[in-house]
Order: structure tokens, then sequence, then C-alpha cells
């Protein structure tokens, strides 16, 4: 948000173009990910559960969509956005008055607590006059808009730092595996490139044939926030995991506000990003391809068999890496295949990860049968 309100100056000093579709593309995904990532819906905390990680993949392929094929879904955005913000704010802010456990609890508790009081509020009160910006922005003036949505982000960060210092001080206990269809982190970033991968390929079909607009702009912006959210969350980036250090966090920064930017400006960073991403996937390719076979080349010769659920995760691990190298190259050099071609890669690429989605959370699932069993 922050990101977004510096961008608005020049915007309506009419030096910069303005994507409204990437904007609400790439809100629908942000809102996704807090969905499928921790169950936290716009009317408050569910736990992470089947419903809450397929409810949230739909919404994160809306928001794909709108990103990728302008006005393709007409007003339909901009309403479910209204809605979920407007009246998921004062549902919140409502619920933080009269629930016993939030505004009365916290205010017996003190100190920091009453900066979490502070914090919530504002982020309810912004999120609610955002709601209202994005289903009718004629209404209000250039700086009443770059007033609210820097408002709306300097409350975010307010509420993030405090709840920094009470999770500190306060840790909560790290979530148990659920057999009810919850996904952990991991297995929901791979859900979630998964279904991006798929939706792209698939539209990339009908866009080489003329049938469709596609804004390559905000495809290579959102793909650089899903980068920046797994460097986040998870220290996963595009060449493998690597330990949340503060270079890490940093990076992941600075793929986000990229990513925003390449969303709702077109044109202005598709040169730099193709290059990125394309050595990104080249790189990340190569390296999942050698760490897979390289171990065969390593162990001493036995009779054992692989297990055959080894056999088709590394197949398709393996399967993937080669395909993201395809892509990867096809993005460094422009012309090499048709947008057909790589529409097919593409949706190979994403159906590879959710078939490899399926064999891990088959692993998941006989892990916590056999648990419960003892």
């Amino acid at each position: 948000m922050l990101t977004l309100g510096i961008l608005l100056f020049p915007v309506y000093a009419g030096s910069l173009p303005y994507y409204e579709n990437g904007l609400f593309g790439l809100l629908l995904v942000i809102l996704a990910l807090q969905i499928v990532f921790m169950g936290k819906t716009p009317f408050g905390d569910m736990q992470r559960s089947r419903i809450t990680a397929w409810g949230g993949t739909s919404i994160a392929a809306l928001g794909i969509v709108t990103c990728f094929v302008p006005g393709i879904l007409g007003s339909l955005p901009r309403v479910i956005l209204s809605f979920a913000l407007g009246a998921g704010g004062l549902v919140l802010f409502l619920q933080m008055l009269f629930t016993q456990n939030r505004y009365r609890l916290w205010r017996t508790y003190g100190g920091i607590f009453n900066h979490l009081i502070v914090a919530c509020g504002a982020v309810y009160l912004c999120q609610t006059f955002i709601a209202i910006l994005i289903f009718k922005p004629s209404i209000f003036n250039a700086p009443l808009t770059i007033s609210a949505v820097l408002a709306y982000a300097f409350a975010l960060t307010y509420l993030a730092c405090v709840l920094q210092i009470i999770n500190r001080h306060h840790p909560s206990k790290p979530e148990e595996p659920s057999s009810d269809g919850g996904l952990s982190l991991n297995n929901a970033t791979l859900l979630l490139m998964g279904v991006f991968m798929l939706i792209l390929g698939l539209l990339l079909i009908p866009v080489d044939l003329g049938l469709l607009p596609f804004s390559g702009s905000a495809q290579l912006g959102l793909l650089m926030v899903l980068f920046a959210i797994q460097m986040l969350a998870l220290g996963n980036t595009p060449i493998g995991p690597f330990p949340r250090t503060w270079l890490i966090i940093f990076l992941g920064f600075i793929f986000g506000i990229i990513g925003v930017i390449s969303s709702i400006v077109p044109g202005i960073l598709v040169v730099p990003l193709t290059l990125i991403v394309g050595l990104l996937n080249v790189a990340g390719g190569t390296i999942g391809i050698v760490k897979v076979i390289l171990p065969f080349f390593r162990q001493e010769k036995t009779s054992e068999p692989m297990p055959v659920l080894l056999i088709k995760i590394n197949s398709a691990v393996i399967i993937m890496n080669f395909l993201s190298m395809l892509f990867g190259i096809t993005m460094l050099f422009s012309g090499l295949v048709s947008g057909l071609v790589l529409g097919i890669i593409l949706a190979g690429n994403g159906c590879v990860l959710l078939y490899l989605l399926s064999q891990l959370l088959f692993i998941e699932r006989i892990t916590i049968q056999s648990i419960s069993e003892r």
C-alpha cells in the first residue's frame, strides 16, 4: 500500500500510466494468500482447512485472471474487493469492540495491548474507507485518495510492529498439522504457484490466437510478488530455499516493491523483469535438477528398489524444473517459440506442480494417520 500511495503522486500528475485491473488483481491475490496461508478471511479468522484452502485459491484465480486479461471480468473485481474490504472492515471493528477476548481483554492487559487496540481500529477503519474509494473513486479528489492509501499503509505497518513485539514476548504455540485439508505454508505456496502457472499457460493460448488482450507487465509483476511472499514467509527463493536472514527478507521486500510497480504501471519494468525472471527460472531449474540427480551418483549401489512414491516425486521434480528452464529460456530469447507452445509449457508446469502437491499431501496423510495410531 505504501508503494501504491507513492505511485499515485505521479499517476495523478499525469506522468505515469495506471493499470487499474493490475491493482485489483493484486489485491485479490493478496487477500487470497491471507486466507490460504493463515485462515484470515475479510470477516475474521477461520481454522485453516480444505474449505479455506480452495476458497482462497478460487479468489487467487480470480485475481490472476483480472491481472492478466484487462477488463475481462468487468466490474466483478471492484464489487468483490469493495464488499470484502468494506463489510469486512466494519465487521472486524465491531468484533474488536464487543467480543470479550479482544478490546475488553486487551484493556486489562494494558501496555503494548493498548497499542494493539489503536492499531487494529486504525486498520479496520482505513480498510473500510479504502473500500469506498475502490467502489466509487470519482467522489474523492487526488489528495484525499493518496492520503487514505498512505494512512492505510502506515496503519498496517504500525499493526505489524505491534504484533511483532507481542509475538516476541508472548509466542504462540506452533500449529499442529491437521488432517482436515489444511495446508502447510510450503504446500500452500506450491498450490498457488501451480494455479498461477496453469492459468497463465491456458490464457496464453487464446492470447496467441488474438482472441484475448494480455498484460505482460502485470503478469511479471504478480510473479515477482509471489516470489517475494515466498522469500519473506519461508526463505524460499526461485533458486532454492535459504535461511530467512535479513538479506533474504530485504531481497523479498525489493522483489515485492518491483512487482507492485510492474502490476500497476504498465510497461515500465517489462524488459528488466523479463531478464530477471528468465535468469531465475533457468538457474532455479538447473539447480533443482542437479539436487535430485546428484545423490544417485554419490550413493552406493544397493539391491533394494527405490520406493514407488519416491520415484513419482523425483520424476515430478525433474519435469517441473525442466519446464521451468524452458520457460526461462523462452523469456531470455523472445521469439524462440510461439505463444501457443509457451502456453503449453506453462500449463504443463502448473499441472506438474499440482501433481507434486498431491503426492506431498498423500505423504502427510500417511504420516498423520500413523502418528494417530500410536
